[in-house]
């Protein structure tokens, strides 16, 4: 009972740590912490210091705040990739019915996007994607994963080439410039479009999927023959964003707060 109720606590301050205004502030002391738990200042400065030597909390030396540290960080990142698959099943399904078109979910995977998981409402194309690789240029679900990409993490990424997708000759995108400009229209769109740039005949639309942090950790995509998918990309697009939001909520992640 001792032990659970110290828990409750722990978690308790964790929790102060992550909220709004913890985030406004970029950390919090430890009046500020105590004020938001009801605790006494110098049961949060020890609980606090016994968090900072566990790695679930950090203390910044210079203005002596706190914030949720690098081991918490890592130990949620293990877990989003089996949550993320999990939270999205449904959400597939439903964006798969309401288009009438093959959903993906797709991972950043090193240097391409990976197909996670693959659902259908339709017969065109409905197996072989599960675990296939592709190019981030060319496709809008790879835009969308390396939508927190800085321009100078780009070409870090990709390199000085002439060319990023020489196989690829239908791309509009060829440059890191080009590519992030894509990346900028489908931030400020709320989706990216893909039109035959990947496959002949086969247009795309994607939106980002994002943590409990606001980092984008999948997209959602809808995969199919560009005469299906003329005229019907905004609602596609629309439709697809929003199955990405519902993601991202079950995921913790709360619209309108910026990302770190």
């Amino acid at each position: 009972m001792h032990n659970g109720y110290g828990l409750g606590r722990d978690v308790a301050l964790l929790e102060a740590l992550a909220s709004d205004e913890a985030v406004r502030t970029d950390g919090l002391g430890v009046a500020a912490v105590a004020r938001l738990t009801g605790r006494e200042k110098s049961q949060v400065s020890r609980a606090l210091r016994a968090l900072a030597d566990a790695g679930l909390v950090e203390r910044d030396e210079d203005t002596l705040v706190y914030r949720l540290g690098w081991r918490l960080f890592s130990l949620a990142a293990r877990g989003t990739d089996s949550r993320l698959t999990a939270v999205a099943e449904p959400v597939l399904h439903r964006l798969a019915a309401e288009t009438e078109e093959t959903v993906h979910l797709c991972v950043l995977r090193d240097d391409a996007l990976l197909t996670a998981r693959t659902v259908s409402g339709h017969s065109f194309r409905t197996t072989g994607w599960e675990g296939r690789r592709a190019p981030l240029p060319c496709t809008s679900a790879g835009r969308v994963l390396l939508s927190d990409a800085t321009p100078d993490e780009l070409f870090v990424r990709f390199g000085a080439v002439e060319d990023l997708v020489p196989d690829y000759p239908h791309s509009r995108v060829r440059t890191v410039p080009q590519l992030w400009q894509a990346i900028q229209e489908a931030a400020e769109r709320g989706w990216a479009v893909s039109h035959e740039e990947f496959e002949p005949g086969v247009a795309g639309v994607s939106a980002p999927v994002r943590d409990f942090r606001g980092r984008v950790v999948a997209a959602l995509n809808v995969s199919g023959p560009t005469a299906r998918l003329d005229g019907r990309f905004d609602e596609t697009g629309r439709a697809t964003a929003a199955a990405a939001a519902a993601v991202s909520a079950e995921l913790g992640w709360t619209p309108g707060r910026s990302a770190p």
